[in-house]
Order: structure tokens, then sequence, then C-alpha cells
């Protein structure tokens, strides 16, 4: 796994990449490439910084409620790994498809709160888009 510095360090050669092009779809590739070491550069500050509030699994003899716990933190592992990758890959992905991942992630959670939380996706989406695409809403 990356750390926080390589990942700058390879946003930091791909933003290199992109100033020796002459080639418009290749500098976007670069620039493409370049955001997103970026954001995972980001989260891996995020994550180290606020790691002590986030939840970890202890050296314990693991018990039935232990066990639990040390799933739940692998299963956030997980969905947050592949949440990145998603996103990482999103302006690859068809628009018919992004709208329905954008529509089963919009239905996650509370029923009452869908609407906040769709609104929370569409900005995201809109602040990390990589290209002039139309923003979800």
């Amino acid at each position: 796994m990356f750390t926080t510095k390589q990942y700058r360090a390879k946003s930091a050669e791909f933003g290199e990449l992109s100033k020796g092009s002459t080639d418009p779809s290749q500098i976007r590739k670069y620039q493409d490439s370049s955001d997103s070491f970026s954001s995972l550069a980001d989260n891996e500050e995020w994550l180290s910084d606020n790691f002590d509030r986030t939840l970890q699994a202890s050296d314990e003899a693991p018990d039935e409620k232990q066990s639990s716990v040390t799933l739940a933190a692998e299963e956030e592992r997980v969905l947050r790994c592949l949440g990145a990758s998603v996103i990482m890959q999103w302006n690859t992905i068809p628009t018919k498809l992004q709208r329905e991942l954008f529509d089963t992630a919009g239905s996650m959670g509370e029923p009452l709160a869908t609407a906040e939380l769709r609104g929370q996706i569409a900005r995201f989406l809109h602040k990390h888009k990589n290209d002039d695409s139309e923003a979800l809403s």
C-alpha cells in the first residue's frame, strides 16, 4: 500500500508528464491520473490524521463480540477500497451505470436521510469530476 508521500510523488510525476505532452488526450489522461493520486494522498492523510477516531481491532483473544468488531473493520476497509476504485474509474464508467451506482448509493442508510445523502454524493462527485460531463443530481 502506498503512503501519502508516495501518492503525492506519483501525482507530481503525472503532472510533469502532462506538462511535457502535446497530445490533448494524453494531457487529459496524465491530468486525470495526477488528480486520482492526489485524491488518494488526501484520503490517506485524512485516515492518518483521524486514526484515533476510527474503529480499531485489538490484539486480545477474540470472543464473539470482538470477532464481529474485527469483521466490521475488515468490511469497512474493503468497502473503502472498492469505493475509491470506483471513484478513480468514474469517468470511464458508462453513464447508465454511473446513474445506477449513484441511485443505489443514494438509497443506502436511513430512509428519511436519503435526500441528504444523495445531495452529499452528488456534491462529492461534482467536486471530484475530471471532465465536463453532466453532473448527477
